[in-house]
This record gives structure tokens, C-alpha cells and sequence, in this order.
């Protein structure tokens, strides 16, 4: 070998060598592919909230998180006072998949009357996406709003919330309008392509925004009674020579109202939704009370491999939040819409009182340059899940939520609540 070939030889060799001794790829290092949250996130709430990885005020007399929380974004907040008490990457703009349909409902059900009928035209269910989840709604069928929106809480329907899309003028306008009102909101890591939340590219919320928008959707008395609803009955087709139409029974795919599956119901739930793409995996969404305390949880996209990781890990985060309530310094926020801030007062899907809808009634009035609520009722007959969130959740909406301050329950409302078992 000539002394050229022999120097291209060594100078090869030394240049392969590191790779080839180096140690095989193992399990030990899948951690290391898996999708980080950028190192820069909004700071809207709190410049803590902006921060990659966990932020918790840890102190005497607080107890420790629990380590058995896999979800890529999770949030904890006083759904009272608007503090949030403990985060993961809050603000990492996520796929929502069906949690999204709070932000709809918010959106879109103040607009539509629940009495309406709809005969469902050819062509409105046209473009529901292969594999949606469906409540059975059927073409040349007429449904009520109301039944409608049980099927999109409950079912999680897409087929009805297209139904309701094309009653609010189409696909576009729907999108249109939920976009307008996540930024009224300040949900500004939200993005609607479609309004059911099936899959589609660039269509992102976050823990954050879900559960500002969970806030929001929960001033609305309608809104509490279906994300709170176990069960329902819902109009099934019209068969021929047949006088009656056919019913059937829909339950809530929300595992910690109606304890299935393996999933204990959990003690003061009063909603709000769940969700689950192949793109988005498993999220969630909930509002519970328990001792004079209403929180809300949202946790997004866990990574254990236990079945049904979203509930079982919300459920803990719940757990250490009314644990930690009243000892933990808040890390931030949940910001008021900017209606509020501009004293523009409120828009679609916000405050409204109580009064007519069988439940007392509820005022706000400003004296001395402070917001107080008269009296707070219930929404009468919905079950206890909804007589936690006619109480409690119904008082946010007589003003306290708009400037977001915190405001002790009144009596009558304590009296009244009763825990789930």
C-alpha cells in the first residue's frame, strides 16, 4: 500500500471510529425524542406561566404534586378567584381534540334557542370526519337544539355540531366566530380549524386557554346543565307505519361524572368535557367543588400507560389542589375577557342571571367601587353535579368572574350542596 493510501486509510478510520464504538440507542433514551415545549410561551396570566416545566409555589404546610402526572400541559386554578395554583408548560399550544367543543358551546350556544327545531338537511353531516365521534344524528330527522347539544356533551357528537354549526351559518362563520371569541377571552394560544376539534392542521389550545374558556362557558346556565348531565334520553329515527319515534338512551363519556369504566366518580364534579384524537391523544377538562372550594383542572396529552391516564391523573391533581387551596401562593392568573377590562361589558357566552329559569335570581350592582352579589339560586332539579355549579359557578356569574376577584359562597348556597358519592 503506497504511503497516500495508507494516510486516506487512517485519517477514515479515526473519522468512523467514534461511531462505531459507540454505545447502542436503548429505551433509556426515548425520553429524549419525545416533544419539548418551547423554551418561549405566553406569559398571559403571569410570566411563571410562561415557563417551560412545572411551576408550583412550594412551602411550608403545601403538599407535594403528585408524581404519578405524565400530561404534557396541566393547569390547576381557583375557578372562584381566577389563581392559579400550580402549572405544567401552560401555555404549550397543544391539539385540543373534543375538549375544543367547550369553546363552541361558549360561542355558539347563547345564539340559538333550545325550543328551535331543525329538520337536518343533505349535506350538513357531508363533512364530519372519518372515525368522529357520533350521537346518531340522522338526515331528513328534525331534532331541538336542545337535543342537539346533549348529543355534542354528552356524545361528544361531531355529527350534531355540525348540525349546530349550519344553524349558526355554516362551517366557515362557526370558525370565524369561535376565533373571535377565543381572542375576546384572551385564549390567544387557540386556534379553530375545526369547530368539532377532529384533527386538522394548525389547530392548537392549550391548558391555559381550555380552562380560561371552561370558565367562561360555565357563566352560562345551559351550558352548566349539559356538560353536567349523566344521562339522557335523545330521538332516535322515525320508522315507518310507526306513530311514535324511537328513543334511546346517551350517556357522558366524562369518566369522573359518571364513574365507569373502571373510573370512581369523583366526589363534587360538576363537568366539563373530555376529548381524544390519535393527534391530540387524551384530554380533559373538569370542575368540582368541595368544602366551599370550586376548582378547575385541565390536563393534556398524558404519557402513562394506565387506562384512562387523563381522569385518573386530573382526579390527583384535583386532590392536591383543594389540599393546597388557602396554603399555596398562586404562580398566576386566569385572565378576565377583554370586555371586562374595557368595561365594553360581556358578549356572547358570558354572564347572565338566573331569573326565570326556575332557580331564584341573581344581581350585581356596584357600590362604592365594588362589585356585590344579592343572592345566588340554583338552576332546580338537574342533579347534584348541577347544584354544585347552579351554586357556586352561578355566582361568577353575577359580576365576580368580570373583574375577577374572589367572593366568599353565600350561606344559602353551602346549605344546598350535597357531594357526589
Amino acid at each position: 500500500m503506497s504511503d497516500l493510501k495508507k494516510t486516506v486509510w487512517t485519517v477514515t478510520v479515526a473519522a468512523l471510529l467514534p461511531a462505531l464504538t459507540a454505545a447502542p440507542a436503548s429505551a433509556d433514551t426515548k425520553e429524549d425524542t419525545q416533544p419539548k415545549p418551547p423554551a418561549v410561551m405566553s406569559t398571559v396570566g403571569g410570566a411563571k406561566l410562561g415557563k417551560p416545566g412545572t411551576q408550583v409555589n412550594l412551602a411550608a404546610g403545601v403538599p407535594v404534586l403528585p408524581k404519578e402526572v405524565t400530561g404534557r400541559s396541566w393547569i390547576v386554578a381557583d375557578a372562584e378567584s381566577g389563581d392559579v395554583l400550580a402549572a405544567h408548560n401552560a401555555h404549550w399550544r397543544l391539539p385540543p381534540a373534543s375538549t375544543l367543543k367547550m369553546l363552541f358551546a361558549d360561542t355558539v350556544l347563547p345564539k340559538l334557542p333550545k325550543t328551535r327545531s331543525h329538520l337536518v338537511k343533505p349535506g350538513e353531516l357531508a363533512k364530519v370526519g372519518e372515525g368522529s365521534s357520533l350521537v346518531g344524528v340522522k338526515e331528513k330527522h328534525t331534532y331541538t337544539v336542545h337535543d342537539l347539544w346533549l348529543g355534542v356533551f354528552l356524545r361528544s357528537g361531531n355529527d350534531a355540531v355540525h348540525v349546530l354549526s349550519g344553524m349558526n351559518g355554516g362551517l366557515a362563520k362557526t370558525v370565524q366566530d369561535m376565533n373571535d371569541r377565543a381572542a375576546e377571552l384572551q385564549a390567544l394560544d387557540t386556534y379553530v380549524v375545526s369547530p368539532d376539534g377532529y384533527d386538522a392542521q394548525g389547530q392548537v389550545s392549550s391548558a391555559y386557554d381550555l380552562t380560561l374558556i371552561a370558565r367562561s362557558g360555565m357563566q352560562n346556565k345551559d351550558f352548566r346543565e349539559y356538560c353536567s348531565t349523566p344521562r339522557a334520553t335523545f330521538p332516535g329515527e322515525v320508522k315507518p307505519g310507526n306513530k311514535k319515534r324511537s328513543t334511546f338512551e346517551i350517556q357522558n363519556t366524562n369518566r369522573l361524572l359518571t364513574g365507569d369504566y373502571g373510573i370512581p366518580a369523583y366526589q363534587g364534579i360538576a363537568g366539563v368535557k373530555n376529548g381524544s384524537t390519535t393527534h391530540a391523544g387524551a384530554t380533559f377538562t373538569g370542575v368540582a367543588e368541595r368544602n366551599g372550594k370550586v376548582l378547575l383542572v385541565t390536563v393534556m396529552n398524558p404519557s402513562a400507560k394506565e387506562s384512562h391516564a387523563v381522569y385518573k391523573e386530573a382526579a390527583r391533581l384535583l386532590d392536591w389542589g383543594f389540599a393546597a387551596a388557602g396554603k399555596v401562593k398562586p404562580v398566576g392568573e386566569l385572565v378576565p375577557p377583554k370586555s371586562a377590562q374595557t368595561g365594553t361589558g360581556a358578549s356572547a357566552g358570558s354572564v347572565e342571571g338566573e331569573a326565570g329559569s326556575g332557580g331564584g335570581e341573581q344581581s350585581a350592582r356596584e357600590g362604592g367601587g365594588r362589585t356585590t352579589v344579592a343572592a345566588a339560586g340554583g338552576s332546580g332539579g338537574a342533579g347534584t353535579a348541577l347544584a354544585v355549579a347552579g351554586g357556586a359557578l352561578a355566582l361568577l356569574a353575577g359580576a365576580a368572574f368580570l373583574v375577577n376577584r374572589r367572593w366568599p359562597l353565600p350561606d344559602l348556597v353551602r346549605r344546598r350542596r350535597q357531594p357526589r358519592a
